[in-house]
C-alpha cells in the first residue's frame, strides 16, 4: 500500500491484511514507523462508543486461551465480530511472541469473522503489550465490536488491563488456593466476572466448592461491588452460555448506569498522559548534545556522585529553556 490514506481505508474496509499491517506498524519502535503509525491513528480518528473489550487474565495453565476460543465462536452466533490480541512473552531473541497462543484459538482463527494477533510484551510489564490500546483502536476501525485482550498471566501489575479494556474476565482453576492467595490483591479488586474454569469429570465437585469459597470472601471484602463466579467447562462448553450472557449483562449495565462512559474517558485520559510522557522524551532525545549529557548523568548515579532524582533535574534544567515568567 502506498500510503498511509490508503491503508486507513484498506483497514475501514474490513481487510485483514491491512489490519494485520496496521498493528505491525504501531508496534514497530523504528523512528519513522513511529511517525507512519501517528498519521494512521490521526487519520482513523477516535474509535466507536458501540465496541466491547474484554480482558482476560488468570493463573497460568487455567485455559484462558481454550475459554477465549469458545466464548469467541459463540460471540459470533450472536452477530458479533470478534478480534483477540493475545499478549505473549517475547523472544529474548528474535523479540517476537513466544506462546502463540494463535494454536490454541483453532476453531476462533478459522472464522471469517474473527481475528487472532498475538502481539509480544517486549519486556513491558503489566500483562499487556506496549501498543495494545492502538491495537484495540486498529481492530475496532476495522470493524471488530468485540475484543478480547487475553493478558500474558496473573503477575505483579497485571491489573494494568484494567486501564484499557470494558470489563475484566479473571480466569482461575480449582485447587489452586495457593496461587490465588499470592496474586496481588489488585487484579481481584479489579475482576469484573470470575470463572474457575475445567469444571469437568473428577474436577466438578472441587470446582463448585472452590467457587462458592471464593463468592463468600468475596461478599465480605468487597461490600456493595461484588463481581460475579461461575464455574465453566471452555473444553465441554459448560457453563459458557451463562458466562457470555453475564459478561453482557455486566455491560449493558456500565451503560445504563454511565459507568462505561466514565471508563472511557479514563482510559482516554490515561493515554493522553502516556502519549505526553512518550513525546516529550522524544523530544528531549533530539536536542543537540543530550547524548553525552545523558551519559554523563548516568555514570554521575552509577558511581554515587549524585542522586538520580537530582541527576536527571539537572539534566532537564541544561537541556531545556527556562520557564517564560508574565509577570
Amino acid at each position: 500500500m502506498s500510503s498511509i490514506a490508503e491503508l486507513a481505508q484498506a483497514l475501514k474496509s474490513g481487510d485483514r491484511r491491512a489490519l494485520a499491517k496496521a498493528i505491525t506498524l504501531v508496534e514497530s519502535s523504528r523512528t519513522t514507523d513511529r511517525e507512519s503509525a501517528r498519521e494512521l491513528l490521526g487519520t482513523l480518528g477516535s474509535a466507536p462508543a458501540t465496541t466491547f473489550r474484554i480482558g482476560v487474565t488468570g493463573v497460568p495453565g487455567a485455559g484462558k486461551s481454550t475459554l477465549i476460543d469458545v466464548l469467541g465462536c459463540h460471540a459470533i452466533l450472536a452477530g458479533h465480530r470478534v478480534a483477540v490480541l493475545a499478549v505473549d512473552p517475547s523472544s529474548r531473541q528474535s523479540g517476537g511472541s513466544v506462546l502463540g497462543d494463535k494454536t490454541r484459538m483453532s476453531r476462533l482463527a478459522a472464522e471469517g469473522a474473527a481475528y487472532v494477533r498475538p502481539s509480544p510484551t517486549l519486556g513491558v510489564l503489566g500483562g499487556v503489550a506496549a501498543r495494545t490500546r492502538e491495537a484495540i483502536s486498529l481492530c475496532e476501525a476495522a470493524g471488530y465490536d468485540l475484543i478480547f485482550v487475553e493478558t500474558v498471566g496473573v503477575g505483579q501489575s497485571e491489573e494494568q488491563v484494567a486501564s484499557i479494556v470494558d470489563c475484566v474476565l479473571l480466569v482461575l482453576l480449582a485447587g489452586a488456593g495457593d496461587e490465588i492467595s499470592s496474586m496481588k490483591r489488585g487484579i481481584l479488586e479489579a475482576a469484573d466476572v470470575i470463572a474457575f474454569n475445567k469444571a469437568d469429570g473428577e474436577r466438578i465437585a472441587s470446582v463448585v466448592s472452590d467457587a462458592a469459597a471464593l463468592r463468600a470472601s468475596l461478599t465480605v471484602s468487597h461490600g456493595e461491588r461484588v463481581p460475579r463466579v461461575l464455574s465453566v467447562s471452555a473444553t465441554e462448553g459448560v457453563g459458557v452460555p451463562e458466562l457470555w450472557d453475564t459478561l453482557s449483562a455486566q455491560h449493558a449495565q456500565a451503560q445504563s448506569a454511565g459507568a462505561f462512559q466514565q471508563r472511557r474517558a479514563r482510559q482516554r485520559k490515561d493515554w493522553f498522559d502516556s502519549a505526553l510522557e512518550e513525546a516529550l522524551r522524544e523530544a528531549f532525545a533530539r536536542r543537540p548534545g543530550v547524548e553525552l549529557a545523558l551519559r554523563a548523568a548516568e555514570a554521575s548515579v552509577a558511581d554515587g556522585r549524585i542522586s538520580p532524582d537530582e541527576a536527571a533535574r539537572r539534566l532537564v534544567a541544561a537541556m531545556l529553556p527556562p520557564a517564560h515568567d508574565p509577570t
